[in-house]
């Protein structure tokens, strides 16, 4: 194999492997459906392919992503929000029997081992509802905009502190 390309091929990895990081995996009860915050690392402009799945009895279920296929029972029940370093799972009636551990994954492009992961054990009597700040949570360059502009607010005496 050519010298040049191996280097250029280990440097895409290393770009890749760098960039996209599942950093927090969170879950909450919105109403009667299951919400999973999946935060992650995206400094690269390959296409992010990952799969949020549930272990339940020592089997895996496919819920939703790119890279297996959903199992038809949960296909109905799932819905995904879709940021750039934010994807959230919700499933819909969440019960009992959806409890175990799930699980956010990111693949490399084109591979098919799992590069970053995390999983949160869920019980539906242990699950916390759902805070409704979830915008400003979701986007920090919101929250950071408003801390900055108190200042700004303060001097024109829109606001005291």
């Amino acid at each position: 194999m050519n010298p040049a390309f191996s280097i250029t091929l280990l440097l895409t990895g290393l770009q890749v492997a760098g960039g996209q990081k599942v950093t927090s995996l969170t879950a909450c009860l919105e109403d009667q459906s299951l919400r999973l915050d999946c935060r992650h690392e995206n400094a690269t402009t390959l296409p992010m392919q990952f799969e949020f799945s549930l272990t339940r009895d020592a089997k895996k279920h496919v819920l939703l992503g790119n890279v297996g296929i959903p199992e038809h029972t949960y296909r109905s029940r799932t819905n995904l929000t879709n940021r750039n370093t934010l994807k959230v799972l919700y499933l819909s009636g969440f019960s009992s029997r959806d409890e175990g551990l799930y699980t956010c994954e990111l693949h490399l492009p084109g591979q098919p081992t799992v590069f970053s992961h995390r999983n949160i054990s869920v019980l539906r009597d242990k699950l916390v509802k759902c805070r409704g700040v979830g915008l400003l949570a979701q986007d920090a360059s919101w929250l950071l905009l408003l801390l900055l502009s108190l200042p700004l607010l303060q001097a024109m005496d829109f606001v005291s502190l």
